[in-house]
């Protein structure tokens, strides 16, 4: 198995071609001569290993996803006519959706592919402009109902999707979201319906960064047998860091995230001044109107405190020190923070969209505050936040609320579960291993499993 446009193997670089990928998983996938043997003798030409290449459109943003699928452009379209990577089988993972590469056509002929992949490439979208990383589409640019197109597009992740033998996605409700229509499926909905749908499996996260047991910017280490000792401390701590009042029957509300649309921050700013009798603590950066909003919010009450900066200790402080994260995003594929949350017991409160919904159990692991409105900041939005809070707000320092704190920290949430049922999917793709079903279905996701507390 190789990777390509995501973090593992020296794949990752945004800079390569999907040509120059290949020719890296032909030289990877030749075998090493045995000592003395004769030359050639211990060498299968590459064509015929029966190899999986995982391609992620995910970690570069869109620089990953045109990569991804332009690798398998160069697969299937020049390579295997020619005889090349053969038994070779792709599956093709979504991290975000909204992350797709979409080019104007005269772009194509950059990218040394025959005219046939054109088929695959083929888009239109009322956009009369083309976005990304640094040109972003704004809430105002969005097309009304009736559309400024149509425009003719090239999207990358369209190809990928329809040249793919898998399309896997990071969660399973994710998966049923982004078939399910063009406002989740961000207009490629029907083209993973035409592929047969994607697969979920939960992310894992790493618990060596993230472990209270061993955590520098923790005051005082915790497991789950001291998880309440442990946690005291670093509440203190974190009142005392952020400037909120140090008061241990205060709940504090944690937000650690960008400062967008997308991760419901404006749905929050909303629902402020309606929380009551909590603290609240938000870090992160993003949009300018978002930071001058959160930069202001002590000034309009002294239990709420914003830092605007990108910090790894002030993260793993509220991480380990607030009593709930929250989490209001519009759409969240799969998301880490409520799983950092959890193993360090933090109790998150999260929207009720894509992996958010797989990783957290109402009323055992966490709060869930509803699905949000995708495209504009609705009031009843803002409510059902102020609302959650509330409630967990009520359930803090009762008997309920220490179960809920153990629940959260006796999982594990590493990525021993999910890589079995990524091995799996594997298995399935490159020989259609017949155990691989069961074997998939032996992988619950966080909600599903059963608990066990020592």
């Amino acid at each position: 198995m190789a990777a390509a446009g995501g973090a593992a193997g020296g794949l990752a670089d945004s800079s390569l071609s999907g040509a120059q990928v290949l020719d890296l998983l032909s030289e990877r996938a030749r075998p090493r001569r045995a000592a003395g043997a004769a030359s050639g003798s211990a060498t299968a030409h590459v064509s015929q290993l029966p190899v999986v290449t995982v391609l992620l459109g995910m970690m570069t943003g869109l620089r990953g996803t045109s990569l991804a699928s332009l690798t398998v452009g160069d697969l299937q379209d020049v390579y295997q006519p020619r005889g090349q990577f053969k038994n070779a089988k792709v599956a093709y993972c979504i991290h975000n959706i909204a992350f797709q590469g979409r080019f104007w056509p005269e772009s194509f002929k950059d990218m040394q592919l025959p005219e046939s992949t054109m088929s695959k490439l083929g888009f239109i979208d009322g956009y009369s402009k083309v976005f990304d990383e640094k040109n972003p589409l704004d809430d105002d640019e969005k097309p009304s109902d009736s559309w400024s197109g149509p425009f003719n597009k090239i999207n990358w992740m369209k190809a990928g999707i329809l040249a793919a033998d898998k399309v896997l996605t990071v969660s399973p409700n994710y998966a049923s979201e982004i078939g399910s229509g063009p406002d989740k499926g961000v207009e490629l909905d029907s083209v993973i319906r035409m592929a047969g749908g994607a697969e979920g499996i939960v992310n894992g996260m790493d618990v060596t960064e993230w472990n209270p047991k061993t955590d520098k910017y923790v005051p005082v280490k915790y497991d789950r047998s001291s998880v309440f000792e442990g946690k005291a401390a670093a509440k203190a701590a974190l009142q005392a860091e952020a400037g909120l009042p140090v008061d241990p029957s205060a709940p504090v509300f944690g937000y650690i995230g960008r400062l967008e649309e997308q991760k419901g921050v404006d749905i929050l700013l909303s629902a402020l001044p309606k929380i009551k009798n909590a603290q609240v603590v938000i870090l992160g950066t993003g949009k300018a109107k978002y930071e001058q909003l959160v930069k202001s919010m002590s000034s309009k009450n002294p239990n709420f405190k914003g830092v605007v900066k990108f910090s790894a200790p002030m993260a793993h402080q509220i991480t380990a020190g607030a009593d709930f994260i929250l989490v209001p995003s519009r759409f969240e594929p799969c998301g880490l923070i409520q799983l950092h949350a959890m193993q360090y017991g933090t109790v998150p409160v999260v929207a009720s969209t894509g992996g958010l919904v797989d990783t957290v159990k109402e009323g055992v692991t966490g709060f869930h505050m509803g699905a949000f409105d995708p495209d504009r900041l609705n009031p009843a939005d803002a409510d059902a936040v102020a609302a959650t809070v509330g409630r967990a707000a009520q359930v803090f320092q009762t008997p309920k609320f220490r179960e809920m704190v153990k629940n959260c920290i006796s999982q594990d949430l590493s990525w021993a579960a999910p890589a079995k049922k990524w091995e799996a999917v594997l298995e399935e793709v490159s020989r259609g291993c017949t155990a691989a079903p069961a074997k998939k279905a032996s992988v619950p996701t966080p909600v599903q499993k059963q608990i066990v507390r020592s």
